[in-house]
């Protein structure tokens, strides 16, 4: 699987963006999928998580009701709608896929369960 993310750049804060991760080489729809952050020098962090077919959706507390993950399985692509960006939002954004098979949905918000990962996609927010 290959996971290639886009979107990324330079705000303010207050602004949206909008990241995108493009998966290839997989049936995507047997995926469930994520989007992690990482600051240099601090742990990998989940940010959000939509399952296989985008009926369910986990957030981080610290991004509920301002971030939206969604998924277009016609064009194996999910994206992460971020809103009202904050200063503590800036990190590296990364997608991921994890499997859909052992309950692995249980564990969406450990970054161990998935497999496959993309490359990140630096998000800068200025104030």
């Amino acid at each position: 699987v290959q996971l290639q993310a886009s979107g990324g750049g330079l705000v303010q804060a207050g602004d949206s963006l909008r990241l995108s991760c493009m998966v290839s080489g997989r049936v995507f729809i047997d995926y469930n999928m994520g989007w992690f952050r990482q600051v240099a020098g601090k742990e990998r962090e989940f940010v959000a998580a939509v399952s296989t077919g985008g009926g369910v959706t986990v957030y981080s507390r610290s991004v509920k009701g301002r971030f939206t993950i969604s998924r277009d399985d016609g064009k194996t692509t999910v994206y992460l709608q971020m809103n009202s960006l904050k200063d503590d939002d800036m990190a590296v954004y990364y997608c991921a896929a994890q499997e859909d098979v052992n309950d692995n949905w249980r564990r969406a918000r450990f970054g161990v369960s998935y497999g496959y990962w993309g490359r990140g996609t630096l998000v800068t927010v200025s104030s």
